[in-house]
């Protein structure tokens, strides 16, 4: 994975510079943002670390300007300025995470782990679509061969649920967990009766069925 670090603190750049490498990341330090937008998509870093207070340029406004240019990485701000109004600030600019200083270096470590797992390249798809089933994530409106289905809101996450991991079987608890949280008793028949209402306004009509039940484990969708 590749790291870019925008920190002007020589003694702040080098260590972290040095301290990723030995981490075994592939790693470029620039001291100030002067030309980071043409370094960013030269070098292409999965994740820029960067210190909000630059010479020449802030660095909430590299970060506000990186997002409208749409170039593909994290960001993760470091700053002395660690209050609740300007973290907040960072994180309305663009920002994917926002640290203070003083930090831990494990703690940054663990950040930059967190922010490697997100994939930048596989934006949502805002439709789902399994057979002649589509699910409108933005309208969060359901048809099947073209005829639209009317769901309920928690029909509506089972069905999300499904179409987003496609062929996976999803227990009871899981599903009770994901669509309803975790205040439900998990000793219910809520997601029984849910599924089957679902199935009726889904599957009962068409002779090709997609919602399935594992016995014992829960349920799934597949072609």
């Amino acid at each position: 994975m590749k790291i870019l670090i925008i920190e002007d603190d020589e003694k702040v750049g080098s260590f972290l510079n040095r301290g990723l490498k030995a981490e075994g990341y592939l790693t470029q330090w620039l001291p100030e943002a002067t030309g980071a937008l043409a370094v960013l998509r030269d070098f292409m870093p999965d994740i820029l670390v960067l210190d909000r207070m630059l010479p020449h340029i802030d660095g909430l406004t590299l970060c506000q300007q990186i997002r409208s240019q749409a170039i593909p990485c994290r960001i993760l701000v470091l700053s002395a300025l660690s209050e609740v109004d300007e973290r907040i600030k960072g994180l309305r600019a663009g920002a994917d995470d926002y640290l203070g200083k003083p930090f831990h270096f494990e703690e940054l470590l663990a950040r930059i782990e967190s922010l490697g797992k997100r994939d930048l390249q596989q934006p949502r798809p805002r439709t789902l679509q399994v057979a002649d089933l589509s699910l409108d994530l933005d309208r969060m409106e359901a048809s099947r061969d073209g005829q639209p289905l009317t769901l309920t809101a928690k029909e509506l996450g089972i069905l999300e649920l499904l179409m987003s991991h496609c062929g996976k079987v999803f227990s009871r608890e899981r599903i009770l967990t994901n669509v309803w949280g975790l205040n439900e008793d998990p000793m219910t028949n809520i997601v029984d009766v849910y599924v089957a209402r679902l199935r009726k306004k889904l599957d009962e009509p068409y002779a090709h069925k997609l919602l399935h039940t594992r016995r014992g484990l829960g349920y799934y969708l597949e072609e």
